[in-house]
């Protein structure tokens, strides 16, 4: 069973603070919207779909801790929450999505305290979904996977990126399960080593092969043939299939065509958003100078160095063998193929 960074508990949301992962495993207990956007934006939860749900359990928590004596003025509270929730994190369409449903559910209550109780269960209704999502989407990627693999990821997409299972690392988990001979090589993804202390922290515990590379052996690796396919998960999907991922993603997408190596895009429907025609139209955020300066506070940098540090990059579609989702995989032309997923 993998982990499930997420979980709500009575009267607050319980999540894995991934800040200290892999040296020490801590749970968080949140009581306020205010709280979890300081998850958010700190990073102690992250990935597309978990800072979606984390979202809906967001405006849970604001609808049952709000003051308002009536629905309108819970109303009013639950959209300054909507709007303090999104700000945190531009580039994923799914943190938006989470906490807009949930905030239309409860203003869709007849009454105050209806609309506190509908609220939350939108949230749970959203973090169960997720996970099944997420399987049913790891048994859609099954038939790209070869019997025996070796599974080049970047970033975190598994189960801490998610509700619980993961997107790239769910379709990992699926082929394991379906007794296919699974290796996975995963980048550390620089600057804060999502793949270095959280992708192969989980797949250990799981019992899944992993070995660890530098971003910059890549290519290398692709070179000599020892990947035969790469996974990775997605922020934003554009109409035509251009995709926002963490940095990196796409000079390991260029590398992939350059040797022949498909690249698949794992991720919910949620993440694709059909009103942006072309990744053109993606904001990518722009993250402190003091990730790329520091590594575990020290200093590696001088201080009046100048720094750009863009947290996600755009794939363009061309790059793109398949996108995988919980209904199914897209193939090109995916403006055609994402506008069937998505009806």
């Amino acid at each position: 069973m993998t982990i499930e960074p997420i979980a709500w508990d009575g009267d607050r949301l319980r999540l894995l603070d991934q800040t200290l992962l892999p040296v020490e495993e801590a749970w968080l207990e949140l009581t306020n919207h205010n709280e979890v956007v300081e998850a958010i934006n700190s990073m102690r939860v992250r990935g597309a779909p978990a800072i979606g749900v984390a979202g809906a359990y967001g405006i849970a928590l604001a609808a049952l801790s709000s003051a308002g004596s009536d629905l309108d003025a819970l109303l009013t509270d639950l959209r300054s929450a909507a709007d303090q929730l999104i700000a945190t994190r531009p580039t994923g369409v799914n943190l938006a999505w989470a906490v807009e449903r949930t905030l239309a559910a409860a203003q869709a209550a007849g009454g105050l305290e209806e609309a506190r109780q509908v609220a939350l269960n939108e949230a749970l209704r959203i973090q169960r979904e997720d996970i099944d999502g997420n399987k049913a989407l790891g048994q859609h990627g099954l038939e790209l996977v070869p019997e025996r693999a070796t599974v080049l990821t970047h970033c975190n997409a598994g189960a801490l990126a998610t509700a619980g299972y993961g997107t790239a690392l769910g379709v990992v988990r699926a082929a394991v399960e379906a007794g296919k001979q699974i290796d996975v090589v995963a980048t550390e993804t620089r600057p804060l080593s999502q793949g270095a202390r959280l992708t192969s922290w989980e797949l250990l515990r799981d019992g899944i092969a992993c070995r660890l590379i530098v971003d910059s052996a890549a290519g290398p690796l692709l070179q000599r043939g020892d990947a035969d396919l790469v996974v990775v998960g997605a922020d934003r999907i554009a109409a035509n299939g251009d995709t926002a991922n963490k940095i990196g993603t796409y000079t390991i997408a260029v590398l992939a065509r350059e040797h022949g190596v498909p690249f698949y895009v794992a991720a919910p429907t949620s993440t694709i958003d059909m009103s942006l025609p072309s990744g053109d139209g993606i904001a990518i955020e722009e993250r402190s100078a003091d990730e790329v300066t520091k590594v575990g506070g020290k200093r590696i940098a001088r201080e009046d160095v100048q720094v750009f540090n863009p947290a996600f990059d755009v794939t363009p579609h061309d790059l793109i063998a398949a996108i995988i989702t919980e209904r199914g995989i897209a193939r090109p032309p995916f403006v055609d193929a994402l506008q069937d997923l998505t009806r």
